[in-house]
């Protein structure tokens, strides 16, 4: 398990009270798990956005090719050892 530090964050009055309303609303136990939750989300939504950037890639990279022994050597390369 990671070890937890902790982060002094300023709010202007409006967002330090929408937090706590978020937290009064029962969803969350206080305002750190709160933050912790849309740090996740944004992580997600970055992957998510990575992933659409490569299929957008893939599919601008023209025709398909017939998948090779090369091709699968290729792969375990980069899966194994992270080279390109």
């Amino acid at each position: 398990m990671s070890t937890i530090s902790t982060m002094n964050i300023a709010l202007p009055e409006p967002l330090r009270a929408y937090v706590v309303a978020r937290v009064d609303a029962g969803r969350y136990t206080d305002a750190s798990e709160y933050v912790r939750d849309l740090i996740h989300k944004d992580q997600r939504e970055q992957q998510i956005q990575r992933l659409r950037a490569l299929v957008e890639e893939g599919l601008g990279s023209g025709p398909a090719t017939p998948y090779a022994e090369a091709d699968r050597d290729e792969l375990r390369s980069i899966a194994l050892d992270g080279t390109r």
